[in-house]
């Protein structure tokens, strides 16, 4: 049988899908924010400063669906729901949160490039 090969610099490559599900500023903060655990989807809302219900709620779907995220709903008056990693999601998720500290550290070195950009 032969082995799928997959291309994200190809433009109809599916994993190219995926990898924008979880590079893209709400995916790849909401994977790393779920690193510290499962987590409910007001407490993971909180933790993601600036996202609205609506852009959570889409996010978390895309990366259940791409298996990076798993959902678990309780048939409780109010419904609890909790999120948390997959073993996919929590490899992805190191990834991003190295390139997290990547970024944060060298952010003097970003804003010296962008003063020197902007004077020029």
């Amino acid at each position: 049988m032969d082995e799928l090969v997959f291309d994200v610099f190809a433009r109809n490559c599916t994993s190219r899908e995926t990898m924008e599900h979880a590079t893209g500023r709400w995916g790849t903060l909401a994977l790393v924010a779920l690193l510290d655990g499962t987590t409910r989807f007001n407490a993971l809302r909180r933790r993601v400063d600036g996202i609205s219900e609506k852009m959570l709620s889409q996010t978390l779907q895309a990366l259940e669906r791409d298996g990076l995220v798993l959902r678990e709903a309780r048939p409780t008056i109010p419904p609890h729901v909790e999120y948390s990693l997959t073993a996919l999601g929590t490899d992805v998720a190191k990834q991003l949160h190295v390139l997290i500290e990547l970024v944060e550290g060298r952010m003097p070195e970003v804003l010296a490039a962008r003063e020197a950009y902007d004077t020029r």
